[in-house]
């Protein structure tokens, strides 16, 4: 399994299981199987209400802890220092763990509140509690003010980043300050058809004798983005981890470059309101 490695030396798998909308039963066999099947990072949040699944499945999979990578996020109505102190605890009760290795701001707030939920989040760290700390959803404004207090520079962004919205000069940004751009919704979620169905991926695919899903998230990986299909479907968590046998060549990514659109299938986190 191909590996970063953080701003903090921790080194994070460069591909793992999503669980976004993964509930009960559903939440627990996916991430079993995708443990026994070679996956080691799992990536959860409070909000998903599967932290509890989650946990067990790690129990029961057989692996050591240490050998997995587990991150969990803080959500938008815990936001706040003691609060988000709490949270944290709370997750790792829930998720059966004495520490995760990363933990996130699940989407921003106002400056301050920010502010206030990464210093807590740096104390986490501090205290062990976590292995690393990032944010999720934040944008160039986010980060700059974020960084202007910080006394650690996040470890981890992670944004929804595909084919069809490529965010270079979002990881051009983060890289430069040795933050590691993570993509969720990595084959465009809802919008997967559209992914299937373009032209171009599926030359790429049939040249490589791998489906399309493969080639997207290969293209990430060799960008040196971290993703994190989510899936619960057996076959397809498999098909998602075989992207380590063969390598894009220039044209391949050239080609796949010129499909960015900025086309956003979640919310833009400007206008996020719950």
């Amino acid at each position: 399994m191909k590996k970063v490695t953080l701003n903090n030396g921790v080194e994070m798998p460069a591909l793992g299981l999503g669980t976004f909308r993964s509930k009960d039963e559903n939440a627990y066999n996916a991430v079993l199987h995708a443990i026994k099947s070679g996956y080691r990072l799992i990536d959860t949040a409070a909000i998903y209400g599967n932290e509890e699944e989650v946990g067990r499945a790690i129990r029961d999979s057989g692996v050591k802890r240490e050998d997995l990578f587990i991150t969990t996020k803080l959500w938008w109505a815990d936001h706040g220092y003691l609060s988000a102190k709490k949270a944290l605890k709370k997750s790792l009760k829930r998720l059966g763990l004495d520490y995760v290795d990363l933990y996130l701001i699940h989407w921003p707030k106002d400056y301050s509140d920010n502010k206030d939920s990464y210093q807590a989040m740096e104390d986490l760290y501090f205290e062990g509690y976590t292995r690393a700390i990032g944010v999720s959803n934040f944008s160039f404004h986010h980060l700059e003010h974020l960084l202007e207090d910080a006394e650690i520079v996040p470890q981890v962004n992670q944004v929804e980043t595909h084919l069809y919205l490529q965010n270079y000069k979002l990881q051009e940004f983060c890289m430069k300050r040795g933050i590691y751009l993570e993509a969720y919704a990595p084959l465009m979620s809802n919008e997967i058809k559209t992914l299937l169905q373009d032209e171009t991926v599926s030359k790429i695919a049939k040249k490589h004798g791998k489906t399309n899903p493969q080639i997207a998230l290969r293209f990430l990986n060799q960008r040196e983005i971290v993703a994190i299909p989510k899936s619960e479907n057996a076959q397809r968590i498999e098909e998602n981890f075989a992207i380590f046998d063969f390598e894009l060549d220039d044209e391949d990514m050239k080609e796949l470059f010129s499909l960015n659109k900025a086309k956003k299938t979640f919310p833009d986190p400007d206008n996020f309101l719950i």
